[in-house]
């Protein structure tokens, strides 16, 4: 799908609040409701709009701890990859994972209560797949925090 100017203001709109109504949206982007309409529907079925969902506080619910945890294996097989992808997958608190090119094979954004809920993360982590090195590290501070890409 070709994404033009207007499309990629409609985006702007919709990831800044998608709460709007379409008469917003339209506004801002100075066009009308049933265009704006067509667009965003022929956006959400070429699948560049995804899910649409809010934003929760995560202090406010009383996850105060946000651990970025680098880990370090010396397993490559794809029954061990597939187990390790089953745990994450099964675990709530791990709000992102990534494969890295590098020294690190895997970082993990992790949101907790607190340290002690971390440890029960860990301690369920490497029960139920074998890692070779695993280093925590708690944010201390969030500085910038956005899904919002650059359109």
């Amino acid at each position: 799908m070709k994404i033009d100017a207007t499309d990629r203001k409609i985006l702007g709109e919709l990831q800044r609040d998608a709460s709007q109504s379409l008469d917003e949206i339209a506004r801002a982007v100075g066009s009308s409701k049933t265009p704006v309409w067509n667009r965003i529907r022929k956006l959400r079925e070429a699948g560049v709009i995804g899910a649409q969902t809010v934003v929760l506080d995560a202090e406010a619910l009383g996850f105060e701890a946000c651990f970025f945890v680098l880990i370090r294996t010396s397993e490559h097989e794809a029954e061990w990859q597939r187990r390790f992808l089953a745990a994450l997958q099964a675990r709530p608190e791990v709000q992102e994972a990534h494969r890295l090119a590098g020294d690190i094979d895997y970082i993990l954004k992790v949101r907790v209560r607190n340290a002690r809920a971390y440890d029960a993360f860990y301690q369920a982590l490497i029960s139920e797949v074998k890692v070779h090195n695993v280093t925590a590290l708690l944010s201390m501070e969030e500085i910038k925090a956005t899904t919002a890409l650059p359109l």
